[in-house]
Order: C-alpha cells, then sequence, then structure tokens
C-alpha cells in the first residue's frame, strides 16, 4: 500500500481537476490510500461521485487554500498550519503519508516543503527533475527551476539524487548521466560545470555510468538517462520544449485542414497522427519531483487536466513504492563520506 497526501486545493481549478484526476490514478493503482487536505465545502459533493476514491480516502477539512499568485513568504505565514497545501506536507513529515502531490502555486509549494520536511543532510539546495519524452523513451531534467546559478558541488549533489530517481523511475540498475554544457569538448562551458565534470568523475559511482557533456539537442535525443544542469539553463530547456511541442501541434493542425487532399491524408494517417499527439502529450510526462528534502514531494502542473493529474500521483507512486528518498539518502552518505575521507588525507599531505 502507498499512501498519498493530496492538497485539493490546488492548480488553477482545484478540485474539480484534482478529484477526477486522482479517481483515474487509483484505477490505475488499486493499492494508493488517499489523504485528502482540502475546503469541504468545495470537495466533499465532488468526492460524493467517486465511491471507490471516497472508500480509499480520509478527508481533512482545511481553512485556507493557497492562492497560485500568493508570493511564497505570504503563503507560508497564512498557510502555516491551516491550509491544504501545509497539511499535506505535514503529513508526508509526521509519517501519515509516504508522498506529497500537489498543483499548487510552485514557490509556495517550495517554501512549505522546506520549512516543514527540511532539506536532506548534505544537501545545500534542492532541486526540481522533469520528466522528458525522448526520441528513446523518456530522460529525467534537473534542475528545472529551484536553484538559479548552482555551483560545482550542488551540480554533484545534482547528479546523486537524479541517479537515484532515475533507478527508482525507469528500474535501471545503472543510468547514465550527462552534464548540460554548451559543447561537449572539456574546455568548453563555465567553470562551474567543468568543475563539476571533475568531481564526478573523480567519485567513480559505482551505480551512475557519467557519459560527460552533453548539449542541447542530447535531451530529446535521449542521449542519457539524467541530464543534470542549474535551474535557470534547464528552466528555459523547459518552457522552450513545451512551447516547441505547442508550435508544432498548431502546424500540423493548420497544415491538416488546409485542403480536401490533406483532409484526405490525415484521414489515412489518423493512426500515425494519434501515435504522435500521444508522445507529445504533455500531460503524460506531468510532475516534478522536489528533491533534496526529507520527503517526496511531486509538482503538478497548475493549468494540467485530470490526465495531467493522475499522471503525476502515478510519478509519486512509483517515487514511493522503489524507494526513492532512501536510494539518495545511501548514495549521500556513500559519497559525501568517501568525498571527506579524502579531503581529510590531502589535508594531511598539505600539512606534511
Amino acid at each position: 500500500m502507498v499512501r498519498i497526501s493530496v492538497d485539493v486545493m490546488g492548480g488553477d481549478v482545484g478540485p474539480k481537476v484534482v478529484i477526477p484526476g486522482i479517481a483515474k490514478a487509483l484505477e490505475r493503482h488499486p493499492d494508493i490510500r488517499f489523504c485528502l487536505f482540502g475546503i469541504a465545502s468545495q470537495c466533499l459533493p465532488l468526492l460524493d461521485s467517486y465511491p471507490k476514491l471516497k472508500a480509499a480516502s480520509t478527508f481533512t477539512d482545511c481553512e485556507i487554500a493557497v492562492g497560485m499568485d500568493e508570493k511564497p513568504s505570504q503563503a507560508l505565514r497564512r498557510g502555516r498550519g491551516k491550509s491544504s497545501m501545509w497539511r499535506a506536507l505535514d503529513a508526508v513529515a509526521k509519517g501519515e503519508a509516504d508522498v506529497a502531490v500537489s498543483a499548487g502555486n510552485t514557490g509556495a509549494l517550495m517554501a512549505m516543503a522546506k520549512f516543514c520536511l527540511r532539506m536532506m543532510a548534505d544537501i545545500e539546495r534542492p532541486a526540481i527533475a522533469g520528466i522528458w519524452p525522448t526520441l528513446r523513451g523518456e530522460s529525467i531534467v534537473l534542475d528545472v527551476g529551484a536553484t538559479i546559478g548552482a555551483d560545482a558541488n550542488q551540480l554533484f549533489d545534482f547528479a546523486l539524487m537524479g541517479g537515484a530517481m532515475a533507478r527508482a523511475l525507469f528500474e535501471i540498475e545503472r543510468p547514465t548521466l550527462g552534464l548540460l554544457n554548451v559543447g561537449v569538448e572539456e574546455i568548453k562551458g563555465q567553470e562551474e560545470v567543468k568543475a563539476a565534470g571533475q568531481l564526478i568523475r573523480e567519485a567513480n559511482f559505482d551505480k551512475i555510468d557519467y557519459y560527460g557533456f552533453v548539449e542541447g539537442d542530447d535531451i530529446g535525443r535521449g542521449t542519457v538517462d539524467v541530464v543534470v544542469t542549474e535551474g535557470f539553463a534547464g528552466n528555459i530547456a523547459l518552457k522552450t520544449a513545451e512551447g516547441t511541442a505547442r508550435q508544432i501541434a498548431e502546424y500540423l493542425r493548420a497544415a491538416m485542414s488546409r485542403t480536401l487532399m490533406a483532409k484526405l491524408g490525415y484521414i489515412l494517417a489518423k493512426g500515425a497522427f494519434d501515435r504522435l499527439r500521444e508522445k507529445m502529450d504533455p500531460r503524460k510526462v506531468n510532475g516534478g519531483v522536489f528533491l533534496g528534502l526529507n520527503g517526496i514531494v511531486i509538482k503538478s502542473h497548475g493549468g494540467t487536466d485530470a490526465e495531467g493529474f493522475a499522471a503525476a500521483v502515478d510519478v509519486g507512486y512509483d517515487m514511493a513504492r522503489n524507494g526513492l528518498k532512501e536510494k539518495i539518502e545511501n548514495d549521500l552518505k556513500r559519497y559525501h563520506a568517501g568525498r571527506s575521507v579524502a579531503g581529510a588525507a590531502d589535508s594531511m599531505s598539505d600539512g606534511i
């Protein structure tokens, strides 16, 4: 049984999307038990329409819903202990749930998560990991917006966490990992990226195959299972990819309706177009994972629909079922301990 706490009020629409979404997720994963947090007058009438979901859930009435436009500091002051977002996170902190899912305000969710769950030992900054559709299947890209301007040590930690997530999500023993750079040559790029590459090579990971530097077009190709970057570049890459997918979809829609022959061609190739639409559907890869916290938190896109929210729940289910938190903790302990020993040895040799 996987216990998932849900901020039912989060997102652009709130319960009208969240409740049908978690009902879809329950159909796919009957072993989920939900801890639902929201405003009773808005949630319970909808929940009554899904008897199977209601039977598999507990519901807690909350006083406050965090607004999508609230500043993180304001949301933290106003919603601490009282909002559906806080209560969903607190359920994970108290061990009452294995993972929290919210489509709410990203900044507020990150601020509350850091305050409520705290950071893991040896982790300075959190990362948001996104699941990226590629020509080979799917890859993980982190950070896509949590930490702007990460240094070499933080990128090293992102590599550890991304590798652990790949093992939990894709269930592969040794995922491949690359550092996003402006070229594959070792002399290119920012000093922080080059230094991070050296740290990763010297660590000689036993559960990650370090590929080296990768470029922007390698993300879509699926050259590696995990792409590591800092949040500024990662967020721009994410938004560019989403915009390009919508642009291509509009081009195809316009082209297929322009002439009678084009419409006929679309009818004849409808199966292929349906597969393309499925592959490019951003709902299928919805769900960013907050990494570096003492608990698993999944951020759903605020504007998604029920199918998209169900996909975010699916990600949380896989992360909890495959022990993401334990994998990250074990890797951090092993490699940070090794680096500490190496640093102490270097200090002693310098003294001699």
